[in-house]
């Protein structure tokens, strides 16, 4: 089964706990802390695999899961960090983060990887927090959450150049033509149902990869017939074969086809039309194919166009000697600009509050990414708690709750549990 596109949740590991221990020797008054920190979650990395083809194994997964990294013990001995979670993903895959609508990584060549989800850092044992004015700290960190993305996984194939054209033109008997792939054909619509792939040989030698796309319809890049759901895979092709039946033999007029087609790739994403586009005029053979040919060049002047009879291999020699010195003269392209990653920062802001408040009734409701993993991270013993309020004052968290009316007695609540608060 062809799948190529998943959405899923991914997980890295939480970092392990820090510990609370204490020396207990002989004749070493107190004996001081001992306690040893946690370890390291595991991270979540997508690796190209290039004997995959397919998102088949990730379809049915609807998280995956980083391992914990281990606890801190005592007599110091911090918990081992986790190995990375690596997951096996076809050449060409596109990893796109729902939430901010920001690509998390393009793994489009053999080797790539990219680090999907980071694995918290281990929480601190109490002998990490041993000062001069306290000696013997009785309290430790939890670890820190591994980090949660909601991921919609996409492939788009590498192919070289990419066969567009309604349903029934005759790509899929072009591509059985001039490679060894095997597309099933019939005289009905939408036969192609997936993407085919071809290793394609010129008379010199050199070799690229072809791709048939099952036959698009007008409101495709809107989801009619099969939609956007194989337009992506045009998107990494270097060269468009446009593919028109110029008998007209369904009855349809072939310039009026092509303006369809161009205009679906257009409202799918603009920039296929930058693509080198080749045009095949194919069914050479049939009555009216003549006439309606030369009508077609009076109306497109600026395309290379190739007279085909694909059935009898009649053609197509040419066509793929032609497309072979043009992908040599074509420089590589990046599928999207920088601006799409998020790595890429064009603007540096002043930093935002790290928490937000809000009433809701007579209680407060303070939310952020920092202080949920503060409270996260903290082990509500006495010193722990101390600790947490004192990063609260020191957040300012206090002040805002005394600006917005808050008394003594009244309930804070952080993600699920409530506090009372007191001034």
């Amino acid at each position: 089964m062809f799948v190529d596109e998943v959405t899923l949740k991914v997980i890295a590991g939480s970092g392990g706990d820090g510990c609370t221990a204490f020396r207990r020797e002989k004749y070493i008054a107190y004996g001081g802390p001992y306690g040893g920190n946690g370890g390291h979650g595991a991270d979540i990395i997508f690796k190209v695999d290039e004997g995959l083809h397919t998102l088949l194994d990730l379809r049915y997964q609807k998280e995956i899961k980083g391992d914990k990294g281990e606890n801190g013990k005592g007599k110091n001995q911090h918990g081992k960090g986790r190995d990375p979670l690596v997951i096996k993903v076809p050449q060409g895959t596109v990893v796109t983060d729902l939430d901010t609508g920001f690509i998390i990584a393009d793994l489009k060549n053999k080797e790539d990887e990219a680090l999907i989800a980071k694995g918290g850092r281990g929480g601190r044992g109490n002998t990490a927090f041993k000062t001069q004015t306290n000696t013997a700290p009785n309290f430790s960190e939890n670890g820190e959450p591994g980090e949660i993305r909601n991921i919609k996984v996409e492939l788009k194939l590498l192919a070289d150049v990419g066969l567009v054209g309604l349903p029934s033109v005759g790509k899929s008997t072009i591509i059985s033509k001039v490679s060894k792939a095997k597309p099933k054909i019939a005289e009905y619509h939408f036969t192609t149902l997936k993407p085919n792939l071809g290793v394609v040989r010129a008379t010199d030698g050199k070799t690229f990869v072809m791709a048939d796309l099952p036959g698009l319809i007008e409101g495709a890049s809107k989801g009619e017939g099969l939609g956007d759901r194989f337009l992506r895979h045009i998107e990494r092709t270097r060269v468009i074969l446009h593919v028109i039946d110029m008998a007209g033999s369904e009855g349809r007029n072939p310039y009026e086809d092509y303006i369809l087609i161009n205009k679906e790739l257009e409202e799918f994403n603009k920039r296929l039309l930058n693509k080198p586009m080749v045009i095949v005029a194919n069914k050479m053979d049939l009555k009216n194919a003549k006439n309606n040919l030369e009508e077609f060049k009076k109306k497109v002047p600026d395309k290379k166009i190739f007279e085909v009879t694909a059935q009898t291999n009649s053609g197509l020699t040419e066509v793929i000697d032609y497309l072979s010195n043009l992908l040599d003269s074509l420089e590589e392209e990046n599928l999207y600009d920088d601006d799409a990653f998020e790595s890429h920062v064009l603007y540096k802001f002043k930093e935002e509050k790290p928490f937000t408040i809000e009433k809701d009734g007579k209680d407060f409701v303070v939310k952020g990414e920092k202080i949920e993993k503060l409270f996260k991270m903290t082990k509500f013993t006495d010193e722990g708690i101390a600790r947490f309020s004192k990063k609260l004052r020191q957040m300012g968290i206090d002040d805002e709750l005394e600006k917005m009316g808050a008394e003594s007695g009244d309930m804070v609540k952080i993600l699920d549990f409530y506090f009372e608060y007191h001034k």
